[in-house]
Formats: C-alpha cells, sequence, structure tokens
C-alpha cells in the first residue's frame, strides 16, 4: 500500500483558514474529536469545551472569531478546548552557522494525530507561511515563512506543586504530574493574556524578519509558560526565548537545543515527557556535527512512542521536509516542499517503517 500523502491545504485567501481546513479534511477532524471524547469522556469533552469558551470570550483572543468559526463547521463540542490544549512535548535544534535549518519533533500523547497531518499554506500582513499541523487549530506550533524564519514551540515543565510533590515522595510520579496540572489551572484561567500557540500565529501572520518575530515572542504577555525555538535566515540567526507569565530568558548561538527543560529560567518544574535531558544532549550533537538529509537523524529518545511529526525546516531556502508519526513508526510519506515564484514544488519520498 502507498504511504498516505501529507494534504496541502491553501487557505491563503480564506478569512478563517483554521474553519476552511476543518471543512476541508472533515473526515480527520471527526477522528481527532472521537480520540479526544475517548481520552476526555463525551462529558468532559462538553465540560473543557464551554470553560475553553468562556476563557476565549473574556480574553477576547483574535483568534476568537475564528475558533466559533471551526465550532459552527464541526458542529459539535470540542473546537474551543483543542484550541486551548497544550499537552505536547517537543525535541528542537537550530544550526546557524551558516544557512540556519531548525530540526523539529513533536510528541503528543494522543493517538492519531500522526495520520491527520497537514500543511496549510497561510497569509497574513507580512506574506505567506506554511502551517505544519492539523484541521481546525487556528493557532500555531510549528511553521515555517519562507525567506522570514522558522519557529516552533516547546512546552516547558510544569510548576511544582505540594500535593505534587508529597505525590513523587511516595512514587506517585504519574499523580504528581496530574496534581502539578491541576495546581497550574487557576493561574492559567486567571490570566487575561495570549496562549502561547495563539501569539505564535499573529507572529507568522505579521512579523516581517527574525529580529522582529524575536521581540514579539519575548515582550508579547502571555498566558502560560512557553519556549519558543526561532530560525531566521542568516548565519547566527538562532534564539530559544523562554518564557514564564512574569520573565523570560533567552538563549541566541549558532547552535540551540532545546527540549522540556528549563535552561535559562532555572525555575524548578515537573518533566512533561520522558527523557528531556537525553533528548536535548542527543539533539545538541545533532546540531554541533550537522544533521544528514532528510530525517536519517531521527532516532530514539528523540523518536519515542509520543512521536506525532518531524520536520526539517530551512527558511532562507523556502525548503520544508515533514512526516507524520504514530509513535516510532512513519505514517505517511516524507513531504518535501519547496518555495516557488507562485506554488511550492512537492515531492513525496516513502520511509522504511
Amino acid at each position: 500500500m502507498a504511504p498516505r500523502r501529507i494534504p496541502l491545504l491553501d487557505a491563503r485567501a480564506e478569512p478563517y483558514p483554521a474553519a476552511a481546513t476543518a471543512a476541508a479534511r472533515s473526515d480527520d477532524v471527526r477522528a481527532i474529536l472521537a480520540i479526544a471524547e475517548r481520552r476526555h469522556t463525551a462529558a468532559g469533552l462538553r465540560l473543557g469545551d464551554a470553560v475553553s469558551r468562556r476563557w476565549l470570550a473574556r480574553n477576547a483572543s483574535p483568534l476568537g472569531a475564528e475558533i466559533a468559526a471551526v465550532a459552527r463547521q464541526i458542529g459539535r463540542p470540542g473546537a474551543h478546548l483543542l484550541n486551548l490544549s497544550y499537552e505536547w512535548a517537543c525535541t528542537c535544534g537550530v544550526e546557524a552557522t551558516a544557512e540556519p535549518v531548525m530540526l523539529r519533533v513533536l510528541d503528543w500523547p494522543m493517538e492519531g494525530l500522526g495520520e491527520a497531518l497537514c500543511v496549510i499554506r497561510q497569509a497574513g500582513p507580512a506574506g505567506e507561511w506554511w502551517h505544519v499541523g492539523w484541521p481546525g487549530l487556528a493557532g500555531t506550533i510549528t511553521a515555517m515563512a519562507p525567506g522570514r524564519f522558522a519557529v516552533a514551540i516547546n512546552q516547558p515543565p510544569l510548576p511544582l506543586s505540594r500535593l505534587g510533590a508529597a505525590a513523587r515522595a511516595r512514587g506517585l510520579g504519574l499523580m504528581g504530574l496530574a496534581a502539578d496540572w491541576l495546581g497550574s489551572r487557576p493561574g492559567l484561567w486567571r490570566s487575561r493574556a495570549l496562549p502561547p500557540a495563539h501569539l505564535l500565529r499573529i507572529v507568522c501572520d505579521t512579523a516581517p524578519d527574525f529580529a522582529t518575530a524575536l521581540a514579539m515572542l519575548r515582550d508579547t504577555p502571555i498566558a502560560a509558560p512557553v519556549a519558543f525555538t526561532l530560525a531566521g535566515t542568516s548565519p547566527g540567526e538562532a534564539a530559544c526565548i523562554e518564557r514564564s507569565p512574569d520573565g523570560h530568558a533567552q538563549r541566541q548561538a549558532p547552535r540551540i537545543a532545546v527540549a522540556n527543560h528549563w535552561d535559562g529560567l532555572g525555575l524548578p518544574g515537573a518533566a512533561r515527557w520522558m527523557e528531556s535531558g537525553a533528548r536535548q544532549a542527543m539533539m545538541a550533537d545533532l546540531v554541533e556535527t550537522g544533521p544528514p538529509e532528510g530525517l536519517g537523524w531521527l532516532r530514539p529518545p528523540i523518536l519515542n512512542r509520543g512521536t506525532r511529526l518531524a520536520a526539517v525546516m530551512r527558511p532562507a531556502s523556502g525548503r520544508l521536509s515533514v512526516a507524520g508519526f504514530a509513535g516510532e513508526r512513519p505514517v505517511t510519506a516524507l513531504l518535501h516542499l519547496a518555495a516557488g515564484a507562485n506554488d511550492p514544488a512537492r515531492q513525496d519520498d516513502p520511509l522504511a517503517a
């Protein structure tokens, strides 16, 4: 059987790109919602969706109308909750001694996301950019703007709670993580700032270059802790911006590796995903020696049971390579896109399972 080709969707002229992609890939959206319902139960999905809808309305998010359009398009609960989901892990690296290149791996416990992966052509005042994600999502967690930058979100540790620490002291690691997650919710729900994925969407729409994107990611108030990894188009344009709602730490160097723990801020916190230190160390080695072409660099522990996508982004030359995964198994062909005068050139290569 031929491997699934990742859909390339054109939403550049759409007022609400997320709603347009939800309509174009309605089967994928239904599959994602079914998986979310199995994880959270139907009642949990409805409750989470209602709370998320109220939070977005109170905060007057610039993406609120677009998310409401997604909800109308799918006609069932889930759009608001999924557009505030923030439970993934990631590993990123940037090598920028010459042409900057970003290596990006996203891990998420929710099954089925690798199979539903899309690349969406979007456009804002600063020009066209490519959203590597899923239909119906208005925010952005992985993107490349040819000729401008590549950017991705990494999720930092959860703040430690007393209940979480007590659970870990008794050897109950998962219960401790759940307690920390619950403990972090009141601060998030009280915030009136932007969710990190919504800020990243605005940056992709409006930032004309690396320097502007860096300033926006560093200085715009946010509702939750985050680490942004950014690669530009000139040698040396590589940065990681660690953010808490109250502070930031910025690293700029020709080579950067980022996983899911704090490096600059040094805040206490519970790891959200396995082997963060080992993943970062492996990525640091890759960007030091120079990664091979394609996805030949993708191995455990960077590749793991939660992996859903892996990508290589070269914004200066406008080249993107990306594939969807179900854990350590590829579930799509490897899509190569190269920016052109009008439409990007496309090539699909099979990946060995």
